[in-house]
């Protein structure tokens, strides 16, 4: 199965990822591009992590690298896909990704941080 398949990975832009980090408390994103091997390769296991019902609590995003001028550039240097961890509206991780152990570690560590309560 494709990752476009996929219902639990959401296609946003700049825009929408602001306003989605607010909305919900954990988000996982992948910045990715059409010309990057790495980001084809890191695509199924992105997507079946999104159904994981271990991750059910997280919001996975998608955005095109091309449309974001910082993804890009890193990309362009690195040409692996870009990732970011978010909670409560405030970054708490990214990096450039190439193994599915690294995805999934990060993953981990969204997944056990626990936000501030007041």
């Amino acid at each position: 199965m494709k990752e476009t398949d996929r219902q639990r990975v959401h296609d946003t832009n700049d825009e929408g990822l602001r306003r989605l980090t607010h909305e919900h408390l954990k988000v996982f994103a992948k910045f990715t591009s059409a010309s990057c091997p790495t980001c084809e390769l890191l695509a199924p296991p992105f997507a079946r992590h999104a159904d994981d019902e271990e991750f059910s609590h997280i919001l996975f995003l998608r955005l095109n690298a091309d449309e974001n001028p910082v993804a890009k550039k890193i990309m362009q240097e690195k040409v692996a896909p870009f990732f970011v961890s978010y909670c409560q509206g405030q970054l708490l991780e990214c990096d450039m990704l190439t193994t599915e152990q690294e995805v999934l570690a990060m993953l981990q560590r969204l997944r056990e941080f626990q936000p501030q309560t007041t």
